[in-house]
């Protein structure tokens, strides 16, 4: 199992509570959520357990950014928006709509991915004030930071880390 340094696969429960005490030490201020988690760790995470990204960008975000590739992990792809485009105002629908889909459980490990890690954010903190236990961030969203010259995708983020992805 690529997360954590055992050879041995250890249970879904360990990989969790690992991944859920490395996170807590990263929350932002005193926020409400499971905490802050790499790319990395939440793409490792989810090759080996069941887990649930949640895109929470805009549509044209997905179609024209680009989306994390799960079809090599045991983890789903929800693309649902945090804010509705173009107005970018909340979706009143949200949380309705995530907590309806069948993948989803209160006891879901639930990674939260827009595009450097803020609407995300508060997408963790409100399912968690919802009552959802498992509720990630992942830090530097889908495309990251804008680096030195400008440019996102090369400072941090899911594609700065070389994950898969596909075109939109």
């Amino acid at each position: 199992m690529a997360f954590g340094n055992s050879m041995a696969k250890p249970s879904c429960d360990n990989d969790l509570q690992a991944l859920s005490g490395k996170a807590a030490q990263n929350r932002i201020s005193d926020l409400e959520y499971a905490g802050e988690v790499s790319p990395r760790d939440a793409f490792y995470y989810i090759k080996e357990n069941h887990a649930v990204i949640v895109d929470v960008r805009t549509a044209p975000e997905w179609q024209f950014v680009g989306v994390p590739d799960l079809s090599d992990t045991k983890g789903n792809l929800l693309n649902l928006s945090w804010k509705i485009y173009p107005t970018f105002a909340y979706n009143p629908k949200f949380i309705s709509d995530l907590t309806a889909d069948p993948s989803v459980t209160q006891d879901t490990p639930l990674f939260f991915l827009c595009r450097s890690g803020g609407r995300s954010l508060d997408a963790a903190v409100a399912l968690t004030a919802a009552g959802y236990h498992y509720c990630f961030n992942i830090t530097g969203g889908f495309e990251g930071d804008v680096d030195v010259n400008g440019h996102r995708s090369m400072a941090n983020g899911w594609k700065c880390d070389n994950l898969p992805w596909v075109q939109g």
